[in-house]
């Protein structure tokens, strides 16, 4: 799924495309609840198709939430 600056992803704001790799795209994203810019990662819709792919997006999220760096984004 490509997003494009300026579309929507539920609530987020699509400011532009970070990269890409194995597990997804990396979207700027503007979180207008918390009135902040984020980091927003969309999986490829293989996953649906792969009981583990999930699963590692899962633990990669929960590691990356874990992290607290000024600079990190």
């Amino acid at each position: 799924m490509t997003l494009v600056p300026g579309g929507r992803l539920g609530s987020y704001e699509i400011i532009a495309l970070i990269g890409v790799g194995g597990m997804g795209e990396v979207y700027r994203a503007r979180d207008p609840q918390l009135n902040r810019d984020v980091a927003l990662k969309v999986a490829p819709e293989s996953f649906a198709t792969n009981a583990d792919r999930p699963m590692r997006f899962k633990r990669e999220a929960q590691t990356l939430a874990a992290l607290n760096h000024p600079h990190i984004a």
